[in-house]
This record gives C-alpha cells, structure tokens and sequence, in this order.
C-alpha cells in the first residue's frame, strides 16, 4: 500500500500510437513530506501522515508549526494518513513526489464530491415522477413515506436534503502516465471533487497486484532552435523556385513562336497588295 496527495486540475484527452483516445484527468502532485510515522507498538496502527500545501507562517498556528518542525519541513495546510504501508519504508521527513507509482497501476482515488445544495428525491436518489397532468395529485413529491402502524417516519427513508461535498472514492483507475518533470499523473477516467481540490491517491484496495499495459502516446513537441527553423524555410523556398523556373520558361517561348508567324505573314500581304495597286496606277 502506497499513497500520495495531489491537487486535481481538470481532464483532457491523449492519443495512443493506435490512435485511440483516452480521457484523462490530471493530478498535480507537489512534494509531499512525511509528517508523522505511526507503529502499532505506539499507536496501535500502522501508517504515514503526509503533508501537503507549504502555507505561511501566519496562515498556521503554534501546533501545526511544532508538529511539522519535527519532520523539519514548514508548515503545511494538508495532513492525512495512509494506513496499511510498510513503515520501514519511509523515514521522518521524507519526500515523495509523482515518481511513487508507475504507469498501468490501479489506484483508488478519494476527494469531496461537488456540493449540490438542496435537492429533491428525483435528482438525489433518480427517483421517478408521477403523471404531470392537471388532474394528478402527485408530480415530483416523495411518494409514501411508511406503513399506518408505526404512526412515524423510519430511519433511513430517502428524503430531500443536501446532495453531494461528502468524501467519496472512486475504486480501480488506471495512471495512464507519469509527468515527474511537471510532478503530474495522468489517471484515465473521471475523479470525485471540483477543480483544484485535494484528492487522495491510494493503491487499489481490490487490484493492488495488477499492472495493465500501457500503449505508447502520442507527444508533440516544439521546435527550439530557431536555426533549424530558418534552413527549413530557405530549402522550401529554394524546392519551390527550382519547381516554378522551368514550367514558367517552356511556355513562354511556345508564345513567342507562335505570335511570331502571324506578324510576318501580315507584312507579307501587305507588300503583295502595295505591289497589285501600282501596277494598276501604271497601267491607267
């Protein structure tokens, strides 16, 4: 068992060689630091608490700034525990970053669902509605809520109220890939939370021993040397007026040739009636 907090961002998409599409979210995972190290020869368990989000001093209290103090790191706003890790693993003060798991790994992933506010029992629980016509006495109401005897509502009867910001964990996702030079991870699929909330990333608690094979993606990349870029353009340049020179002489010359017949021929016509007219100004 391992795990790491992160900041959810958004989801995008990537391409694969194959040129499947795969959704993706993606987690930006800072430097967490291993805050606390629990034993069951101590606290009865075993477990890490990670520290997440540097924040200010003025922005923490004496508390907080003592405990962290003791892993020798500043102040942190996040604290949580992963229970179920090999404490021999880890050391007071450690940092883990996205290099903790790999490609293909299935881990759970926890946050706080988005808050909905107040909600009916079609929208909270996908109930059904009655008939909507005039005539109906019943349209989106909650429908019977208990048999005559115990005169009262039992426990647990689905009624409106609040929908949603409750922690919930999306089971068995797979990390499409890992960013360690952005301390990103790719997870395929959708994760519980908004934008830029706190999620909790954990190995799969039903899958923890499988990898899946990952397919190659498609990257793209920009071209930083300007030199390259420039003698890209001159040979272009250079194919395009070696390609336009000899189609634009060839029938330039064909033009000429062919104006020229009709010219001579016209002069030829005019001498021979200049000739006719004086020879019959002779003659009169």
């Amino acid at each position: 068992m391992k795990g790491i907090l992160g900041t959810k961002i958004g989801m995008t998409q990537v391409f694969t060689q194959n040129g499947k599409l795969i959704p993706v979210t993606v987690v930006e995972v800072e430097p967490n630091v291993v805050t606390q190290i629990k034993t069951t020869e101590k606290d009865g368990y075993d477990a890490i608490q990670l520290g997440y989000k540097t924040v200010s001093a003025k922005h923490s209290n004496k508390p907080k700034m003592g405990h962290t103090k003791k892993a020798g790191c500043e102040p942190k706003r996040f604290l949580r525990e992963i229970r179920g890790v090999n404490v021999n693993d880890y050391t007071l003060g450690q940092t883990l970053d996205a290099s903790v798991f790999t490609e293909g790994e299935m881990v759970d992933v926890s946050g706080v669902s988005k808050g909905k506010g107040f909600q009916g029992v079609i929208k909270r629980y996908n109930q059904s509605r009655g008939p909507m016509g005039h005539g109906s006495q019943y349209h989106r109401g909650v429908g019977s809520l208990g048999t005559l005897r115990p005169m009262h509502v039992l426990k647990g009867k689905k009624l409106p109220g609040h929908m949603g910001h409750v922690m919930t964990t999306v089971q068995n996702l797979v990390i499409v890939q890992v960013d360690t030079e952005n301390n990103c991870l790719l997870i395929k699929g959708n994760v519980p939370g908004p934008k830029n909330s706190l999620v909790l990333i954990r190995t799969a608690v039903k899958n923890k021993d499988t990898v899946q094979k990952m397919e190659e993606l498609i990257t793209y990349q920009e071209i930083e040397n300007q030199e390259a870029v420039e003698t890209v353009e001159v040979t272009t340049e250079a194919n395009e007026e070696a390609v336009e020179t000899p189609v634009e002489e060839a029938p330039a010359q064909e033009e000429t040739t062919q104006e020229a017949a009709p010219i001579e021929s016209t002069q030829d016509t005019n001498e021979t009636t200049d000739e006719s007219s004086q020879e019959e100004k002779q003659e009169a």
